[in-house]
């Protein structure tokens, strides 16, 4: 009995140890950073991890060598969930969103990406999270022709006239521009 309460002790203790070390790790290969949206009360944060194309190919077809091929979930950056949160309600490409936190993931498409926003927020690595906790998908398109970039990037461009912003996914050649307004 006490051999493998040892043995567990061992095995936490060198999870809480590793595990740290295991993140820091791979934030060095790809940063984190945090993209803002302030104005007319609406405050947004995204918060991310920016992995780097280091020639490889980003979207496309899994035979043709892709490292994120169309049609699968991809967690919109790398390490942990890439998390939304927004102070007020939101209408995204036509839908609302209620103001709160939540994990951003996408499953690209050489035409359209499919956007999902998820109450599971609080999670690390490339796991799916189940599709019943989405509280809201959207589908836009995607331009596979914008100028290259070599880190993947979070922006977010001001309200057009018509009181619409958007959220500009970016890596490669691949620009994706997610539409929202205040409710």
């Amino acid at each position: 009995m006490k051999k493998t309460i040892l043995i567990l002790g061992l095995i936490v203790a060198g999870l809480a140890i590793g595990l740290p070390l295991f993140k820091k790790y791979t934030k060095s290969h790809s940063p984190g950073a945090e993209a803002t949206f302030q104005k007319d009360g609406v405050s947004i944060k995204a918060t991310y991890c920016r992995p780097l194309a280091r020639g490889r190919r980003i979207f496309g077809e899994k035979s043709a060598g892709a490292l994120q091929p169309y049609g699968q979930y991809w967690r919109v950056g790398a390490n942990e969930a890439t998390i939304f949160e927004s102070n007020t309600n939101l209408m995204i490409h036509g839908k609302e969103l209620k103001a709160g936190k939540y994990s951003l993931y996408a499953i690209p498409g050489e035409v359209n990406w499919m956007i999902a926003f998820n109450s599971k927020w609080d999670r690390w690595g490339a796991m799916a999270p189940g599709t019943e906790t989405d509280v809201l998908r959207v589908e836009v398109p995607a331009n596979n022709a914008a100028q290259p970039q070599e880190s993947f990037e979070i922006t977010f461009a001001d309200p057009d006239a018509s009181g619409t912003a958007k959220m500009n996914l970016h890596w490669d050649k691949t620009l994706v521009s997610v539409p929202f307004q205040k409710k």
